[in-house]
């Protein structure tokens, strides 16, 4: 595969600007905000407005719900645009919690349904897992989650049954404006509506998960989700993944997700067998390219961007994450589990994907190789440009970076 020399530069990542048609949607968006309150009663009252059910499910999330709403809330420079954009995503997540609660009323045998060992991609993001996970799902071996069916992973009853389904036409929208209004991002991270995307989604319907941290800076939310235990939540996701088999079918599922850095222990005790393929790559880099996303994203929600302070709280967040790997590798044994370093997937795309067919014990015919082969013929590396990133750009100090990093490093790469 081989890169473009098409580079971006990021120089309003402090004070966003935007074309005429990205802030027409934002005007529109802060029209809207005074009817989308970050509250929990308005949220479930429309949630049910919008389905026509009342059910829940078991309540524990409401104490989560009201930790992330208040952090959302005392965000600094919150605009119009972001109220109405955390509104719509909460909103969604509580309308799946009644859609699935239903689900399983008319359906109890899906508590029955036993899943086979996933094969579950762990790394950073910007280690290639993406690529990795994407890669493997064009041969059509295993069960993925598109990113439509991720964010609206349960169909309302009006809707079941139609053609085109009505949630890959909303999401086929949404993209569009994410485009207009974030034009670069593709460049960092790909997004259609198509694309497979990551169970992480689906551990945000239980309001316990590290993804509420990309999406805004919630130092609070974050100190909650540390001192708590995930098993549940991941059996719920577990639920989710039996229901979702359920509804669309599926033999072996592929999960992805930087999460699970940390829950390792977790992951392996929900999902046993889980086959676990790890990506390794220079953190520095690493960590720069995800910075670069986080603060590019916050223009989505606030103004200005405090791009320094992001770009701190996540070094110091990767670096926990990262430790939790060093401590916690071996729970996955040797014998179900992988290292993949960067630069050897990039050198042989293939030759990876075969030898994850072979840990997994998965036969992989010539129809699925050519599969692959076509995506990749499609998804040349950095066929749509690349940001340019530094140090210099978030006030981080390389030495302090290599550092910090030095354990993992040491551990993976040396």
């Amino acid at each position: 595969m081989t890169d473009t020399t098409d580079v971006v530069r990021l120089d309003d990542l402090a004070d966003p600007t935007f074309t005429a048609e990205a802030q027409q949607f934002r005007d529109m968006m802060t029209m809207m905000a005074a009817d989308c309150p970050l509250d929990a009663a308005a949220l479930h009252a429309r949630a049910s407005a919008d389905t026509g059910l009342d059910d829940f499910g078991p309540t524990d999330y409401c104490e989560r719900l009201d930790v992330l709403l208040k952090a959302l809330r005392e965000i600094d420079g919150l605009n119009g645009p972001g109220v109405v954009n955390f509104y719509g995503q909460l909103l969604q997540l509580l309308k799946n919690r009644l859609l699935l609660t239903d689900l399983l009323r008319r359906h109890p045998e899906i508590h029955d349904i036993d899943l086979l060992p996933p094969v579950v991609i762990v790394g950073l993001p910007r280690t290639g897992t993406t690529h990795l996970h994407n890669l493997l799902a064009a041969s059509g071996t295993f069960r993925t989650l598109p990113y439509w069916e991720s964010m609206e992973p349960f169909p309302l009853a009006s809707e079941a049954g139609i053609e085109p389904d009505p949630r890959r036409t909303r999401m086929d929208v949404a993209v569009s404006v994410m485009n207009i209004v974030m034009p670069h991002f593709p460049l960092m991270h790909e997004m259609t509506t198509d694309h497979v995307h990551e169970e992480i989604q689906l551990l945000a319907n239980d309001f316990s998960t590290m993804y509420f941290e990309t999406l805004a800076d919630v130092p609070a939310w974050r100190d909650y989700y540390e001192a708590h235990d995930q098993t549940p939540h991941y059996r719920h996701m577990v639920t989710q993944l039996k229901a979702l088999q359920f509804l669309r079918g599926g033999r072996r599922w592929l999960l992805k997700s930087p999460q699970h850095l940390e829950q390792l222990p977790v992951l392996n005790a929900e999902l046993p067998g889980v086959v676990g393929v790890f990506t390794h790559r220079d953190p520095v880099p690493v960590v720069l390219s995800m910075i670069a996303m986080i603060t590019y994203s916050a223009r989505m929600h606030r103004s200005p961007v405090p791009v320094e302070h992001i770009a701190a709280y996540w070094v110091q967040r990767l670096e926990h994450m990262l430790a939790g790997l060093v401590r916690n590798r071996e729970i996955i044994g040797r014998d179900r589990s992988i290292d993949i370093r960067f630069d050897d997937f990039m050198a042989d795309d293939l030759g990876t994907a075969e030898s994850v067919f072979a840990l997994a014990e998965e036969q992989l015919s010539e129809v699925e190789r050519n599969k692959m082969a076509d995506y990749l013929a499609a998804h040349q590396r950095g066929r749509l440009g690349r940001v340019e990133t530094s140090c210099e750009m978030f006030g981080l100090d390389p030495e302090d970076l290599e550092a910090r990093f030095a354990p993992y490093t040491q551990r993976f790469l040396a």
